[in-house]
C-alpha cells in the first residue's frame, strides 16, 4: 500500500491510500478520484515529504492500529446509518436525484451507483450528494 497526499484545483489537500502507483493512476484517468471537501475530480498528487521508514517502524504501533481500527469502524457505522434510513436506488441513482431534485417526487435519503459521467452531469444541474466509501461487509 501507499499514501499519496492530494489536492484538488481548490487546493484542498487530503491523503489518499492505493495498491500501488498504477492504481492511483488508474483511478484519476477514470475519473475516481474526487476532493472530498468539494467533490472535484480535477485532483493531483500534492509535493510531499518521502517517509523513510526506520526498522522499529516498520509495523505500525498500537496507536497507528487503534486509529485505522476506529476509521473502520466509523465507516462500517456510516453504511449501516445509510442502509438502515435510505431508500437503495441501486444503478437508477443519477434518474431518482434528477427526480427529487426537480420536485418530481418527494425529497428523501437515497443511495446507489452512478458512473464518473453521470455524477458530473448531477453536479452540473446542481444536484447535492456525496460520494462515501463503502466497505464491504464483514462477519462482524
Amino acid at each position: 500500500m501507499i499514501v499519496f497526499e492530494l489536492k484538488c484545483s481548490s487546493d484542498h489537500r487530503f491523503e489518499a491510500w492505493f495498491r500501488d502507483g498504477a492504481a492511483y493512476d488508474a483511478q484519476v484517468r477514470d475519473g475516481a478520484l474526487a476532493c472530498p471537501l468539494c467533490g472535484d475530480h480535477a485532483v493531483s498528487k500534492a509535493p510531499m515529504a518521502p517517509r523513510i521508514a526506520k526498522a522499529r517502524e516498520a509495523a505500525p504501533d498500537d496507536r497507528e492500529r487503534r486509529a485505522q481500527a476506529e476509521v473502520l469502524k466509523q465507516l462500517r457505522e456510516v453504511r449501516k446509518a445509510v442502509e438502515d434510513n435510505c431508500d437503495y436506488v441501486g444503478d437508477r441513482f443519477a434518474e431518482e436525484a434528477r427526480r427529487i431534485h426537480y420536485g418530481e417526487t418527494d425529497a428523501r435519503g437515497i443511495y446507489g451507483e452512478t458512473t464518473s459521467q453521470e455524477a458530473e452531469e448531477l453536479r452540473e444541474e446542481g444536484v447535492t450528494f456525496q460520494r462515501i466509501p463503502w466497505l464491504p461487509r464483514t462477519g462482524s
